[in-house]
């Protein structure tokens, strides 16, 4: 259990990773602390976690509001005495267009939730962190910002910035104990692309099997499985790592 008795902040808790990291999270021995928008949702897998055994609480929060940001890392310490871990997850993803043609209002909702959202919830943990001495936050982002994907345009430039918050805020930290680093993500199965193989009908699992060949591991990466990568960036295993940014996609894009 390479998180036992962490308090782990996770926004973002949706059907798919989000989802899948609050259940490992729990499995690994983190408390954790579920947060969305929807209440019967994380309410739902609170119930599920701590069946299984687990601890967690769900926090109804939506991240492009700063009070309720302060009041889920309030929840989160009147919990449990003490904030380990923060995953910054939260996204709003525009209707799939061109830039030339995205509406302005969808592209600063983007950036409101994923960039601006995460920073509001990095702000609220800080005073508890600091006091502590030590931290890890872990920025959730994407395949998009490394190889552009027609149709994301909006979704990554705002996950670029919240790589770039990252970055920046991890040179501001230096000395805090406090690390921050992203994950970015590449095509991952669960229950959203499911959906989406689902909607092509008879040409689905041609369109799935097609997108598994072209993945050097052989397969789409399970999102809870992908999920791992955050764990260890959350754990005391990546003590000596911060303001890195690890791609988690089978081999799909190959950093230099």
């Amino acid at each position: 259990m390479i998180l036992k008795d962490k308090v782990v902040i996770i926004t973002g808790a949706g059907p798919g990773m989000g989802q899948a990291m609050c259940r490992g999270a729990a499995a690994e021995g983190a408390k954790v602390v579920i947060s969305a928008r929807s209440v019967d949702a994380i309410n739902a897998l609170r119930d599920d976690i701590v069946a299984a055994g687990g601890e967690a609480i769900a926090v109804p929060t939506d991240v492009s509001d700063t009070a309720q940001c302060k009041r889920l890392a309030e929840e989160a310490i009147k919990a449990y005495g003490r904030i380990d871990g923060l995953v910054n997850s939260a996204y709003f993803h525009p209707p799939w267009s061109s830039l030339e043609t995205a509406e302005i209002d969808d592209v600063a909702k983007a950036m409101d939730v994923i960039a601006l959202g995460g920073l509001r919830m990095v702000q609220s943990v800080l005073p508890q962190m600091r006091k502590q001495g030590s931290g890890s936050i872990v920025n959730i982002s994407t395949l998009a910002t490394r190889r552009p994907m027609p149709g994301e345009g909006g979704y990554a430039m705002a996950k670029a910035a919240l790589a770039q918050m990252t970055r920046h805020m991890a040179v501001e930290l230096t000395g805090s104990g406090i690390r921050l680093n992203t994950a970015l993500m590449g095509w991952m199965d669960g229950a959203p692309l499911q959906s989406y193989f689902s909607s092509m009908g008879a040409e689905g699992e041609a369109a799935r099997a097609k997108r598994a060949s072209e993945i050097p591991v052989g397969h789409i990466p399970p999102d809870k499985d992908c999920a791992k990568a955050v764990y260890f960036l959350l754990s005391d295993y990546s003590s000596e790592v911060t303001g890195a940014a690890l791609d988690v996609n089978g081999g799909d894009w190959v950093a230099p």
